[in-house]
């Protein structure tokens, strides 16, 4: 058992996950690591929009697992992969909820970057 609070979203912290109608694009060191049309656009707060892209649309063979862990009251505990073709830059630079609370289940399988540690986060409209 958990010693660890739990929180559940609500008009003091609201938090939504829906589909992103758009193409999202997430570039390092020149290559291309995601290229999404299934991402989830989860919005926490009033922090900016974080697009979570399926685990599917990831080059998860350019990412290295890191021992880095943190923890959402909201959303679970987080695990990091650093981006190998970045460099220093790119360390602890993707998180992932592999098993998120209920309130958040649909971003289970899906990883996020910070976008100060990658080159771009591309968001295309079709």
């Amino acid at each position: 058992m958990s010693d660890k609070p739990v929180k559940i979203p609500g008009p003091d912290h609201p938090i939504t996950v829906q589909k992103n109608p758009d193409r999202v694009v997430v570039k390092v060191a020149g290559q291309v690591i995601a290229d999404s049309r299934d991402a989830l656009s989860l919005q926490e707060a009033s922090y900016p929009a974080v697009q979570y892209i399926p685990r599917k649309d990831v080059d998860m063979t350019a990412l290295e697992r890191t021992p880095h862990e943190s923890y959402c009251p909201y959303k679970g505990d987080a695990s990091y992969y650093s981006v190998i073709p970045g460099g220093e830059k790119t360390v602890n630079a993707v998180w992932t909820y592999e098993r998120p609370y209920d309130a958040v289940a649909d971003i289970r399988d899906h990883v996020a970057f910070y976008p100060d540690r990658v080159d771009s986060i591309e968001i295309l409209a079709d």
